[in-house]
């Protein structure tokens, strides 16, 4: 059974369509990318699957059964990391463990071993004002993953990134997710294919155009160099005309 099951999915806004029978299904630890002119519905889907909102049409089943919000099984970062400024770093990631109603001792441990899994174990008593950008974004990423989720949600969460952090994390996103299956929403054609197993293409119509195989699947010291390499360059190629396409159709 997929861990996302997405069948004849649409959602309107009043007489505006932005999605359109659209199908697909993420097996337990795949990551797929999803590209596609701006409002084609890229947010708006990963809205949907996290039972944000309710579709116009069609079904979402998470590990079989209907989406709703606050489920344990799908962990989501945004463009913006949200983090709440009154709280530490520390205290931001145990704050899902603590709605949950888990002690706030055992929330720390868990929150702890999150934040060491991002890289950000030295940042635990800093306020959100006090880090990077880059930080910010590792912080809301352990947030995210802090009840060991299924499935991500990803909605841009590097695009305000500097053009360095965000190369780095993307990365370093495919081990760090470890496990959970993966939807990213993104406008960079490179980032989708080396994060992602599979990179697919939303028209403008609402509707999945194009899939194209991603990089994921190579060891991390040679995805960078599978991109810059013929068969790398084709794939791009072909994405940046299916864009191009589909935001003219």
């Amino acid at each position: 059974m997929p861990i996302l099951q997405v069948e004849g999915l649409s959602h309107s806004y009043g007489e505006r369509h932005v999605l359109r029978s659209l199908s697909l299904a993420i097996a337990a630890g795949e990551s797929v990318a999803l590209l596609g002119p701006n409002g084609s519905g890229k947010s708006t889907l990963l809205r949907l699957v996290a039972g944000l909102l309710t579709p116009t049409a069609g079904r979402v089943a998470l590990v079989g059964s209907a989406a709703a919000a606050g489920r344990p099984e799908v962990g989501i970062v945004f463009q913006e990391p949200r983090l709440l400024s009154w709280r530490t770093v520390l205290r931001n990631v145990t704050l899902p463990l603590e709605l949950a109603g888990e002690s706030l001792s055992n929330a720390r441990v868990t929150a702890e071993a999150a934040l060491k899994r991002v890289g950000a174990s030295g940042l635990l008593d800093r306020s959100p004002a006090e880090i990077s950008g880059g930080e910010r974004g590792r912080v809301a990423l352990a947030r995210a993953m802090v009840r060991q989720p299924s499935l991500l949600l990803l909605d841009e969460p590097f695009a305000a990134l500097d053009a360095i952090t965000r190369a780095r994390l993307d990365d370093e996103l495919p081990e760090l997710v470890a496990g959970a299956a993966t939807l990213l929403v993104t406008h960079d054609v490179a980032e989708a294919l080396l994060v992602a197993d599979r990179v697919l293409m939303l028209g403008a119509d609402g509707a999945i155009h194009l899939e194209v195989p991603g990089l994921r699947s190579l060891p991390a010291a040679e995805r960078r160099a599978a991109l810059l390499s013929p068969d790398g360059a084709a794939r791009q190629t072909r994405l940046y005309a299916a864009l191009d396409s589909v935001s003219h159709a």
